[in-house]
């Protein structure tokens, strides 16, 4: 067996749940528990509900968006949902042809195969995927050149969900295969954050003020999995320094004590609008540009901290670069430079 097959045999079949870490204890395991996409939870119940009448696997759905919205959560309570076993992989993980016809052959019928991070499967073993989504078959080539032959084996009947934050970097062939719909994850409420954190802090039997849950979500950059990080570091300084109750002087204490402001900018937030301030005159730079002033990797750049900063308003992209807008020198205290007073004006 390959090096990658060996990695996801250790994932193996799984009922949503079994994983009895702290991160996901805090992961809801019913839709009601789900808190927000409330478009997309409703489409997907309709489409479930009718997997079930007509006693089908669900077609194969690809959800996208930034890190920590809850694709991953979605997918699980899929397969809650259909009562199947659902099989987590990752694009990176899938180094060979041979890994994915491992997968693949040892599904059994109704079972869910998850791929995180699609846009980095190898292009070789995404073109076995295409015959496998759609007449759930696999192709495999025997011997090499005139002599070659291909033996085609048998699906069961199986469901793809896949996950990815960079959808522009799927295929056509690939993105037009997944039948049972896109779905785009978008940034969450305040209100929704605020209910996550409360619903987290009862998990792991915190008292927490309401103040303090405020405080959280605003610094919580619209994302859940960020709002539980912070909740657990403010759980562990109430523990340390206070009396186990997260306090709105505490968790302001421990977000200051972590240097994330109250947008939710941490240092290599700042340190990218910085850069762009003072290393590029406010933009607009290229993205590998940003990347070497900065020391971070372009990936990091464009999948962790360029999607908030836009969501905030705080850069752009443009047709020559990034460029940071009059709200972010507002926010970190700059005064605007004289060319972007005159257009204002």
């Amino acid at each position: 067996m390959t090096q990658g097959a060996e990695e996801i045999s250790i994932v193996s079949r799984k009922e949503p749940g079994e994983d009895k870490t702290l991160d996901a204890s805090l992961r809801p395991h019913t839709w009601n528990d789900y808190i927000g996409q409330d478009a997309i939870k409703k489409n997907l119940a309709i489409s479930l509900e009718a997997a079930r009448r007509r006693n089908e696997p669900l077609e194969h759905i690809l959800f996208y968006g930034p890190a920590g919205l809850g694709k991953t959560t979605l997918a699980h309570l899929i397969a809650k949902e259909m009562g199947a076993a659902i099989r987590v992989t990752s694009g990176p993980a899938i180094e060979r042809v041979g890994d994915l016809a491992s997968i693949l052959t040892n599904l059994i019928p109704g079972d869910i195969l998850f791929i995180d991070e699609i846009h980095r499967l190898n292009k070789l073993v995404e073109e076995i995927l295409y015959p496998a989504m759609e007449s759930r078959s696999l192709d495999i080539i025997i011997g090499k050149g005139p002599s070659a032959r291909i033996l085609q084996l048998d699906l069961p009947p199986f469901t793809l969900l896949a996950a990815t934050t960079r959808i522009a970097l799927l295929s056509s062939p690939l993105r037009s295969r997944f039948s049972g719909g896109t779905y785009r994850l978008s940034f969450y409420t305040q209100q929704d954050i605020e209910r996550i954190i409360a619903r987290s802090a009862a998990i792991l039997n915190v008292a927490i003020e309401p103040v303090a849950i405020t405080e959280l979500a605003l610094r919580s950059r619209a994302t859940p999995r960020v709002a539980n990080r912070l909740l657990k570091r403010c759980r562990d300084y109430a523990d340390v320094r206070g009396n186990g109750v997260i306090t709105a002087d505490g968790s302001h204490d421990a977000l200051e004590l972590l240097e994330i402001d109250n947008r939710g900018l941490e240092p290599s937030d700042r340190r990218i609008l910085e850069a762009l301030i003072f290393k590029h005159n406010g933009g607009p730079v290229g993205v590998q540009t940003l990347a070497a002033s900065t020391s971070e990797e372009i990936e990091t750049i464009e999948e962790v901290y360029e999607p908030y900063l836009l969501q905030l308003g705080f850069i752009e992209r443009t047709p020559r670069g990034r460029v940071v807008t009059a709200h972010a020198y507002e926010h970190l205290g700059l005064p605007l430079p004289t060319t972007m007073q005159e257009t204002l004006l």
